[in-house]
């Protein structure tokens, strides 16, 4: 392998043809998103991409003609559309009068109006009107806040977005975000807390907790944390995700999702995780005592790597809590918004959170309202 160049793990190069495949998806967009080469990208499309075989259809020259406007008059919306979704966010009317007003030396006001679904005496109405300087402030504002929302994917609440606010060059407070959030009706989804009963048994003699919830790092690849979570499916029931996080990134470094919770996937994970670092000697890698952690097959993966296992006390999710809030974060932003007809559409969208959503995307108060990726990043050119 070459210097510096990464591993992909064959899942990963099939999940980036799928999205590509699907459509609606260009290679830029996915080497933005996931932090993919598009030369690499467009290797894994020839490889993996299936052939594809067109049904034969019959239709009438008038059919076809009358496709064929239809088709212009689609395409043409489809473009505005496009263009209106790119900068109209909260779609007031100074906002959509304001579009059409800049788009009018390629579409009529009729066509515009017509995709818009915005009736054309509104238009010539609003024209007369000019907005003082107050309430385009406050419509901009506005704005912003809503396409800050949107662009976390409905999941920031009015702390996160006032830090991507302030970031990208508005300031603000988060009293003024949360009042704008309020009119506009925009809420980020919530959870509510764990509660946990505690139970003081004792961790058997060769089953230490060598991290002690001392979550603190120097560098990444010091401690890692471990575990695997539930995801239901409608068609094969109950399935099950293994995650593998770096405690000073909080990336997540490793990861195997599957239909039975065995321990080859929670070595999967942890192999997966591994797949970048080239000495993994003396990691501590914590998990709780579950029956895939004190698996053999588990022991000898780390024993291979010369990784320290760590356990959690018996029955404290606290020992283990940053692992824990990865996948309680996850069901609340992604899994309980959805309901997955299978494995595969759930495989997907795990996929997506974590590679282009959660690594690369979402920022996080413990380390200093970075991304893991620019935290990993930043650790790597120490």
């Amino acid at each position: 392998m070459a210097k510096n160049q990464k591993s992909y793990t064959p899942e990963f190069k099939q999940q980036i043809v799928d999205l590509y495949n699907a459509g609606g998806t260009s290679y830029p967009q996915l080497e933005r998103e996931y932090g993919v080469n598009r030369s690499t990208i467009s290797g894994w499309v020839k490889q993996l991409s299936p052939i594809k075989v067109s049904e034969e259809e019959t239709l009438t020259l008038k059919e076809y003609k009358a496709l064929q406007k239809e088709i212009q008059r689609l395409k043409i919306e489809n473009e505005i559309l496009k263009k209106a979704n790119r900068h109209i966010r909260k779609r007031t009317i100074a906002e959509i009068v304001a579009f059409i007003q800049n788009n009018l030396t390629n579409y009529s006001v009729s066509q515009l109006c017509s995709a818009l679904k915005f009736p054309r005496s509104t238009y010539y109405k609003a024209l007369v009107c000019v907005p003082s300087n107050k309430n385009m402030e406050y419509e901009e504002f506005s704005r912003k806040v809503k396409q800050a929302f949107e662009d976390s994917k409905r999941r920031y609440g009015a702390v996160k977005l006032c830090r991507v606010l302030g970031g990208a060059g508005t300031p603000c407070s988060i009293k003024r975000v949360q009042r704008h959030m309020a009119e506009q009706g925009l809420r980020s989804v919530v959870v509510k807390k764990y509660n946990y009963h505690a139970n003081h048994g004792s961790i058997p003699d060769d089953k230490v907790n060598i991290l002690k919830r001392d979550f603190g790092t120097e560098t990444i690849n010091q401690k890692w944390c471990t575990d695997i979570t539930y995801i239901h499916v409608q068609k094969e029931g109950w399935t099950y995700l293994a995650s593998v996080m770096d405690l000073c990134s909080r990336k997540i470094i490793g990861y195997a999702y599957g239909t039975s919770m065995t321990a080859e996937l929670a070595v999967k994970a942890v192999e997966n995780a591994c797949l970048n670092v080239r000495d993994t000697k003396g990691i501590i890698l914590h998990s709780d005592l579950g029956s895939q952690y004190t698996s053999q097959a588990f022991e000898d993966c780390l024993a291979r790597k010369e990784i320290l296992h760590s356990f959690s006390r018996k029955g404290n999710p606290y020992d283990n809590a940053c692992i824990e809030s990865f996948h309680s974060v996850l069901k609340k932003e992604e899994i309980y918004l959805h309901t997955y007809q299978d494995s595969k559409e759930a495989r997907r969208a795990i996929f997506e959170y974590i590679e282009g959503w959660y690594n690369r995307k979402r920022i996080h108060s413990s380390i200093g309202y970075l991304t893991p990726q620019q935290k990993e990043d930043e650790e790597l050119k120490k």
